[in-house]
């Protein structure tokens, strides 16, 4: 490992299935604030209409395309939400199990943690739910969830984001 490449304690974890609002985005990574900057929106409609949240918000990435656009959602976990409306839609993460990494830091810092991530799933002969066309990667299901609220905590170099990958059965 050398200095550029984050030490990682990944884990592999089994999940269920859980109901989510989201609102999806096609955007290019350096312009990744069209999609994130939709989140407290996202998250101020759910909390008007009485939704009951989940768990921490997250981005769903539904494609990576890193030299073009990306399919993106921010997204909620929810037990109940109001019925969806304009660009909110609702759906289900999918059950099965997921490589882990909690990284603890800015989220700049997220690209040697996939990195180091991705290596250590190689290494060890695992194979996500996923496909390559034309150099785009198709997720199952690829999560960046954030641990920390900013509203408590402002500083990005103190959050704590948590990665989760499906891993192919």
């Amino acid at each position: 490992m050398n200095q550029q490449t984050p030490r990682i304690s990944p884990a592999i974890v089994e999940r269920g299935e859980q109901l989510y609002a989201y609102i999806r985005g096609s955007v290019r990574m350096a312009d990744f604030a069209v999609i994130a900057d939709r989140l407290p929106e996202l998250i101020g409609w759910l909390d008007a209409g009485g939704a009951c949240f989940a768990g921490p918000p997250f981005f769903r990435f539904n494609t990576v395309a890193m030299d073009a656009e990306s399919v993106v959602e921010a997204g909620m976990p929810v037990t109940s939400m109001p019925e969806p409306e304009g660009d909110i839609g609702m759906a289900l993460l999918p059950a099965g199990r997921y490589a882990t990494v909690r990284h603890r830091g800015h989220p700049d810092q997220l690209v040697d943690v996939v990195t180091a991530l991705r290596a250590w799933a190689a290494r060890e002969g695992l194979a996500w739910d996923m496909t390559e066309v034309d150099g785009v990667e198709h997720w199952a299901c690829r999560l960046e969830s954030y641990l920390t609220d900013p509203r408590v905590e402002p500083d990005p170099s103190k959050w704590e984001i948590e990665l989760a990958f499906r891993l192919a059965d």
